[in-house]
């Protein structure tokens, strides 16, 4: 459809289904009602909403909202839950209609705490702890509005359809007339004839369009002073009143900004995470949980998924992907070892490095503590290469712990697979 950022962690969603249902790739990843409460800050229009962690807090929720049909939602990190169920009493859909703030208790009742098991959890399902109610409306128009990063352009674009509410690679595909795209300069902003021409694409006309392109020109606002990479509406409706509502948003933000937006990195719920993912964010690390049994250590994202391919190649099944980045220290390098020991699955352990900022010395020296620290007793494979090759190799093999060294990565993924069969 469009040009989008592909890094190599984003790129690791093409590996399934070697990554297991309901990992996520180390991203903020926030809840539907958190996404509102942006929206709200920069003033687009959304429906009025609450958020109930308690069974006792639903009524008086419900209550306050003064709407005359209301959604209650459960908030977890997975599409799908309006077809998903519960683990515990086998309740249908984490998404429900109703009239009465009583009818909304009982079905808080029957979803908050327990497990909602959807097309994109894991089959345990995931915890329901925060339940969002909002006013339910009529749409009677569904768009589509996003913006976002963009190669091509080298900076932000906005892309509307008319062909809202619905998946948008499918539109884009059998109705590629259908998709609008403005590129918006980063230093002037969105202009007013460019957010007239987008408006008049959706079908607006007179004073609707006027109103379309103020809430096009306050999410490209929260666009840009929330560094976000993505800003997805789907839809953008209308309802047979003629208001305007951003119904459902998909925000996506720039990791490198946390530093000063700390407000909406704290919206991160680690609850729903990998453990390990978490656990290896602490320290820098770059973490995703696999299927297989050979645990990965490796600088550099692509390095790293060479390594998974030719362990695959050569009949293993990688563990994990973990990236220790171009200049990690001892202390990072130990740590990632306690994650790849600790992992159950994980039988054996292959390090490949390539010493071009990361010297191979400083590697050699956190393998051999990180072994002495975790007492490893699993089969270790270390291939090193590049700067400081030499005292590195020397230093794992000084250390008289049970080291196999490999000369290249052919021979390295060799040696894992074999240390196991």
């Amino acid at each position: 459809l469009f040009s989008q950022q592909h890094n190599m962690l984003q790129s690791l969603r093409r590996l399934a289904p070697r990554l297991p249902k309901g990992l996520h790739v180390r991203h903020l990843n926030i809840h539907e009602y958190q996404s509102k409460e942006l929206l709200d800050r920069y003033g687009v229009n959304t429906q009025k909403w609450r958020l109930v962690t308690k069974v006792d807090e639903t009524e008086a929720a419900a209550s306050s909202l003064k709407a005359r049909e209301l959604v209650v939602k459960a908030q977890i990190h997975a599409g799908g839950r309006g077809l998903g169920s519960f683990t515990e009493n086998g309740f249908k859909g984490g998404v429900h209609l109703c009239k009465t703030p009583a009818e909304a208790k009982g079905f808080v009742s029957k979803m908050l705490g327990n497990h909602l098991v959807t097309k994109q959890t894991p089959a345990s399902g995931v915890q329901v702890n925060k339940i969002m109610i909002a006013e339910s409306i009529n749409l009677d128009k569904e768009l589509y509005v996003a913006i976002l990063m963009d190669r091509k352009y080298q900076g932000p674009v906005m892309v509307v359809s008319p062909k809202g509410g619905m998946d948008i690679e499918k539109v884009a595909e059998e109705t590629p007339d259908a998709i609008f795209k403005e590129p918006i300069d980063i230093v002037k902003g969105i202009q007013p004839e460019q957010a007239a021409r987008l408006s008049k694409a959706l079908g607006f006309t007179g004073a609707q369009a006027k109103e379309a392109e103020a809430q096009l020109a306050r999410l490209y606002d929260l666009f840009l002073k929330t560094d976000a990479t993505q800003v997805e509406i789907n839809p953008f409706a209308v309802t047979p009143e003629g208001k305007i509502y951003c119904v459902d948003a998909k925000l996506n933000f720039d990791d490198n900004s946390a530093f000063r937006h700390k407000d909406i990195f704290a919206y991160r719920d680690t609850a729903e995470e990998d453990p390990r993912e978490v656990e290896a964010s602490k320290f820098d690390l770059n973490y995703i949980g696999m299927t297989g049994n050979i645990g990965c250590m490796v600088n550099g994202a692509g390095l790293a998924m060479a390594t998974m391919d030719i362990i695959q190649l050569h009949g293993g099944k990688p563990a994990n992907f973990l990236d220790v980045g171009g200049g990690a220290n001892e202390k990072q390098v130990t740590e990632a070892f306690t994650i790849l020991s600790g992992d159950p699955q994980v039988k054996a352990i292959l390090v490949n490095i390539f010493g071009g900022i990361m010297k191979c010395d400083v590697i050699a020296r956190g393998v051999i503590e990180a072994c002495k620290k975790v007492g490893l007793r699993m089969p270790l494979v270390v291939r090193l290469a590049g700067t400081n090759v030499n005292e590195g190799n020397a230093l794992l093999k000084q250390s008289g712990l049970n080291i196999i060294t490999a000369d290249d990565l052919d021979d390295a993924a060799k040696k894992a697979v074999k240390a196991i069969a």
